[in-house]
C-alpha cells in the first residue's frame, strides 16, 4: 500500500511540474515597461519602451525604449526635488499566454544623478519563469539628495538600460526512487524468508516487556499506599 502511494505521489508531482513549466527550458519573453512619473497621479502610467529576449539560457536581449518628452522630464525633476520615487511596472508575456506584471521603484534623484543609465534585474525559476523584475541605477549618486542646481543641469533624456538574467538554481531533491527500490526490496526478501531478524531479545519484545514492567511499578505503589 505505500507503495503504491510513493508511485502516485511522483507521478502527482511530475504532471504538476510539467503544467507550471515549459517544455523547453529555453524559451522566450517579452516585457512591456511602463513608468509612474507623477506624484500626483500615482495611478497614472505612460510606455516606457520594452524588452525582448529570443533565448533564455544565452540572456541575450533586445531593449527599444522611448525619448523622455520635456514634460517627462520635468515631472521627474519634480519627484526629485519631493524626494520621490520613479516607479517601473514590467508586464511580462510567455509564449504560452500567461502574463506576469511587477512593480518595482527607486528613488527620481537616484535616476537623474545616473543619467538615465540603469540596470534591469531578471531573476528565473528553474522553469524559464520570472520571478522578479528590479530596477538599479548604474552609475550610484554621491549622495541621497539632488540639490536644485544638480537637478537643473540633467539635460539628458534617453535612457540607457543593461539587462542582467540570473537564473536560479535548483535545490538538491531526495532519491525517492532509490528508496521506494530498497523498500521494495527488503520486503520481498521479508516475505520470502531471507531476511532474519537479528535484534536482541529486548529490542525484538521491547513493546510486550515495557507495559508489563509499567503495570507492576503501579500495582506496587498502590499496595504501599494500602499498606500504610
Amino acid at each position: 500500500m505505500f507503495l503504491k502511494m510513493s508511485y502516485m505521489a511522483i507521478v502527482l508531482f511530475s504532471l504538476l511540474a510539467t503544467s507550471w513549466s515549459f517544455l523547453e527550458h529555453d524559451s522566450w519573453i517579452t516585457i512591456d515597461l511602463h513608468h509612474s512619473l507623477s506624484s500626483s497621479k500615482p495611478d497614472h502610467f505612460s510606455h516606457r519602451g520594452n524588452i525582448s529576449i529570443p533565448s533564455l539560457n544565452a540572456g541575450l536581449s533586445t531593449v527599444v525604449q522611448n525619448p523622455l518628452t520635456a514634460a517627462e522630464l520635468d515631472n521627474i525633476k519634480l519627484l526629485a526635488k519631493q524626494n520621490g520615487f520613479y516607479r517601473l511596472r514590467a508586464t511580462v508575456s510567455y509564449p504560452n499566454g500567461n502574463v506576469q506584471r511587477f512593480l518595482t521603484s527607486s528613488k527620481a534623484c537616484s535616476l537623474l544623478m545616473a543619467q538615465f543609465n540603469d540596470v534591469l534585474w531578471i531573476s528565473l525559476d528553474p522553469y524559464g519563469y520570472v520571478t522578479g523584475v528590479t530596477a538599479s541605477q548604474d552609475l550610484a549618486p554621491k549622495s541621497s539628495e539632488c540639490s536644485t542646481d544638480d537637478i537643473q543641469q540633467v539635460k539628458e533624456n534617453n535612457f540607457s538600460s543593461d539587462v542582467i538574467i540570473r537564473h536560479a538554481e535548483l535545490a538538491p531533491v531526495p532519491d525517492t526512487g532509490s528508496f521506494i527500490q530498497k523498500f521494495e526490496r527488503e520486503r520481498e526478501a521479508r516475505e520470502r524468508g531471507e531476511v532474519r531478524d537479528t535484534r536482541g531479545f529486548f529490542a525484538k519484545y521491547w513493546m510486550y516487556i515495557v507495559p508489563v514492567v509499567l503495570l507492576v511499578f503501579i500495582s506496587g505503589a498502590t499496595n504501599q499506599d494500602a499498606a500504610k
